[in-house]
């Protein structure tokens, strides 16, 4: 692997593709979406959603389909060739799919609250801030591909994730007050899974390692180190030794600079108290 960076345009047909097929074998076994979506432990929405293109199918859902519907792995081959929906940006696809089979997982930010842990109406309040301006149907796309990835919290218990915020970027309250609260509530749920831990950065500490900017690093299956930066409209992905080292030790360093899990609980509990 080598450090990359893309601008290709986003593709939305693959998706479709595999939508159609499933819908195909689904109808071939005489199953409605809402007969077929417990069978596979999903929502019909999930199922809908699918099949109409609009949602990266999970590989747990996959397996699951080709069992059901007796797909003679048509549907695991489709798969494969099966790319994210329009709302995930092409430059952070890479970055994406390496998230998919992650067993760590840091990410450092000073800018917004990270996609994983965000909610609906923070996001869709980020999205529409967009310059230039998103359609309502951008707007959705982004929302339903930010809320796949989210699964992968609770779909990889094993995966550790640790994220660094800084406090001001909660206390800007995006969205108002409601969302703020909305958003307050689940970062204190999400502090309560095992394999997330949740530190703020004070705003009263004056100076710390990540002032360079947001940082993201992962560890893969194979136990390799990836990191990945984005900037306006592009990401880079790194593997140089190096360069993670240095990302290693400025995330390092964060975490020691940050607030102790237990202490930015209190401090969102307090934030929560004041909305």
């Amino acid at each position: 692997m080598t450090d990359s960076t893309t601008t290709e345009p986003e593709p939305s047909d693959s998706l479709k593709t595999f939508g159609a097929v499933h819908k195909a074998f689904r109808k071939r076994a005489g199953l409605t979406q809402e007969e077929f979506a417990p069978l596979v432990r999903y929502q019909p929405s999930t199922v809908a959603s699918i099949e109409q293109g609009r949602r990266l199918p999970p590989r747990v859902y996959i397996e699951r389909a080709e069992e059901v519907l007796d797909a003679f792995g048509v549907l695991r081959a489709a798969a494969k060739y099966a790319t994210r929906q329009p709302g995930l940006a092409s430059w952070f696809r890479e970055w994406a799919d390496l998230e998919e089979r992650a067993v760590s997982l840091y990410t450092y930010e000073n800018r917004l609250v990270p996609g994983l842990i965000q909610t609906e109406d923070y996001s869709r309040a980020l999205f529409g801030e967009q310059v230039p301006v998103l359609t309502d149907a951008q707007i959705d796309a982004q929302l339903a591909a930010r809320v796949d990835r989210q699964r992968l919290l609770t779909d990889r218990p094993n995966t550790a994730f640790s994220f660094i915020v800084e406090e001001y970027v909660i206390r800007r309250g995006t969205g108002g007050t409601g969302a703020t609260r909305g958003l307050v509530d689940h970062l204190l749920a999400v502090t309560e899974l095992r394999n997330v831990e949740l530190q703020l950065l004070p705003m009263t500490r004056q100076g710390h390692a990540g002032l360079d900017g947001p940082i993201q690093l992962l560890e893969t299956t194979e136990n390799e180190w990836c990191g990945y930066c984005e900037g306006q409209r592009n990401g880079q992905l790194f593997t140089d030794p190096k360069t993670i080292s240095v990302l290693h030790m400025r995330y390092a360093k964060l975490r020691s600079q940050a607030l102790p899990p237990e202490d930015t609980r209190s401090l969102l509990e307090r934030m929560r108290g004041a909305l």
